[in-house]
């Protein structure tokens, strides 16, 4: 019994001395690769498709296989360390990261881009789950969490924001596999802190892992997107290559959950998703993504090829969202317990579809105060609604699951991510393509390969020159924006439904007892199981029985 209150106290001193605060700047670090890698690509796309002449379809893999793949495999590699250790699977995907990387930067064709980026995805995908299931273990405490949580959620912000900066930067100077080559340093620098800093923490899971479940989980994923990827570049729903995906996609994931129900040690708790609070939480962060990372896309094609900025003017001008989304991020612990997650999580979409119509008044002229002020609230109210729904759903899961829970909600962002990329990209290319398929003097050769994108649209113009030439481009431009604004229109529609799907999350933020103080009428809390610091951290080990939900 001594024992054991030892292990307690050891526990609760990791968990909550001030070393936790320098393990986060390491997971936050950590991230910001992952966040960075997922747009530091956009404004190079111009450049890839120049250099390495991608089909339509091969353009789409080389921006969507690392979301994608990512998506897929976080439910494998966020259970397995719950089970084998989550820093031991976060120091591994370190080292995939880093290689894949050298991979993607010398790509000489588009296929082997594709597998580089595809394999940045393994490598994210153990990295994202095991940085949120750590920061968990090492922040018990609701009110601490909540505001390590708006740390880690304005420093994907910072990631992903600064990307398309950072990209355009080295585009402009160099090549575009330059934008894969900083990832290098960063992880050689990254990868022997982690050892010495990051402490080890395990799930109470005594089964075995569910190898199968986790397999069937990552196919269907995979199946499923590539189904509705299909639909996004214009191919019939009934097309045999497009319904099968489907169709087998979402077969295998009824059968993952089906099999998750039935078994004694299941990959992931079924029933997290019966709690109202978790499973809104889960759905506001697809919502949120589905509206919008398609339509970054979208938007950093309108800023180059409309609007005819450079990559690092590109890149200049999403400066604005990156710092609304770092005030957003600072102050979220703060908002959430003034407003709630309900009133939180609602504003923050209201806020997002007004600047995303905002948007719409944008043209084929260069309007920077409308765009500047659009970037500011739109950045500002998407990072409210992720940290309100962040903070909601790993708050919900119970501490053990921490590494499940966490891949749920990052399988969800990457998730929504690809998903919107199809979605969006479809309703973009239906509302453009008619605008250029009878140009007048144009053959119906060049009309059809000016459907395909701005860009192709552009290359043909020139090689056709004169009047014809002329009209081409023109009418390209014209349809490229009447498309945008209808995709605007769209996700401002998701971005609705988001805002009342919000009305299930609870009206307060419920903290409990004090870390380390029973709450009236309840045992003394318990910690997260398994928590081990190495001696270089300055904290001894500890091992201790796992948490409830949430930790109230």
């Amino acid at each position: 019994m001594a024992g054991t209150t030892t292990d307690a106290a050891r526990a609760r001193a990791t968990a909550g001395g001030a070393n936790r605060w320098v393990v986060l700047v390491v997971l936050c670090v950590s991230l910001l690769l992952v966040a960075l890698d997922a747009t530091v690509l956009h404004v190079a796309v111009p450049s890839v498709t120049e250099d390495l002449r991608p089909s339509a379809t091969a353009l789409l893999w080389i921006v969507d296989a690392y979301p994608l793949v990512c998506a897929a495999l976080l439910i494998l590699f966020g259970t397995l360390g719950d089970r084998v250790g989550r820093r031991r699977v976060l120091l591994l995907g370190y080292g995939i990261f880093g290689l894949a990387s050298a991979v993607a930067a010398l790509a000489g064709s588009a296929e082997l881009l594709i597998v580089a980026r595809a394999l940045l995805g393994v490598g994210g995908a153990m990295i994202m789950p095991a940085t949120l299931s750590i920061l968990r273990a090492v922040f018990p405490d609701r009110r601490e969490r909540a505001t390590a949580i708006g740390v880690w959620t304005a420093t994907a912000a910072i990631g992903a924001a600064t990307g398309p900066v950072l990209g355009g930067f080295l585009v402009q100077h160099f090549w575009w596999g330059s934008v894969f080559l900083i990832n290098i340093p960063l992880m050689a620098l990254i990868l022997p802190l982690g050892r010495r800093l990051l402490p080890e923490s395990k799930g109470g899971a005594d089964g075995p892992w569910d190898v199968l479940g986790a397999l069937t989980a990552a196919a269907g994923v995979i199946t499923l997107v590539l189904g509705v990827k299909r639909l996004g570049a214009g191919h019939g729903l009934f097309d045999p290559f497009t319904l099968a995906p489907l169709c087998v996609g979402t077969a295998l994931i009824v059968l993952f959950v089906r099999r998750q129900k039935r078994r004694r040690h299941p990959l992931i708790d079924m029933r997290m998703f019966a709690r109202p609070t978790f499973s809104t939480s889960v759905g506001c962060i697809v919502l949120a993504m589905l509206a919008l990372v398609g339509l970054e896309l979208i938007a950093v094609q309108y800023l180059q090829l409309v609007l005819g900025l450079s990559p690092l003017e590109t890149g200049l001008r999403l400066l604005p969202l990156t710092f609304a989304a770092m005030a957003a991020g600072a102050t979220g612990s703060y908002t959430l317990r003034r407003l709630g997650p309900r009133t939180m999580v609602g504003c923050g979409f209201a806020l997002t579809a007004a600047a995303v119509l905002l948007l719409v008044l944008m043209g084929q002229h260069d309007r920077p105060l409308l765009l500047t002020s659009a970037f500011i609230v739109l950045g500002f109210g998407l990072q409210t609604t992720l940290f309100g729904a962040y903070e909601s759903m790993l708050s919900e899961a119970p501490a053990d699951c921490a590494g499940g829970a966490a891949a749920i909600g990052e399988t969800s962002y990457q998730l929504g991510a690809g998903m919107g990329i199809a979605l969006l990209g479809s309703v973009m290319n239906a509302a453009y393509a008619p605008g250029v398929a009878s140009v007048p003097g144009v053959p119906d050769e060049a009309s059809a390969g000016a459907a395909n994108s701005l860009g192709e649209a552009y290359d043909l113009a020139d090689r056709l020159g004169g009047p014809a030439g002329a009209a081409l481009r023109s009418a390209a431009r014209h349809s490229f924006v009447h498309g945008l604004h209808v995709t605007l229109l769209v996700s401002a529609g998701l971005l609705v439904l988001g805002a009342l799907a919000a009305l299930r999350l609870p009206r307060v933020m419920e903290c409990g007892a004090p870390y380390g103080e029973p709450a009236p009428g309840l045992p003394e809390q318990r910690t997260e199981p398994h928590l081990r610091v190495p001696a270089a951290a300055g904290v001894p080990a500890a091992e201790a029985a796992g948490s409830g939900p949430g930790g109230h």
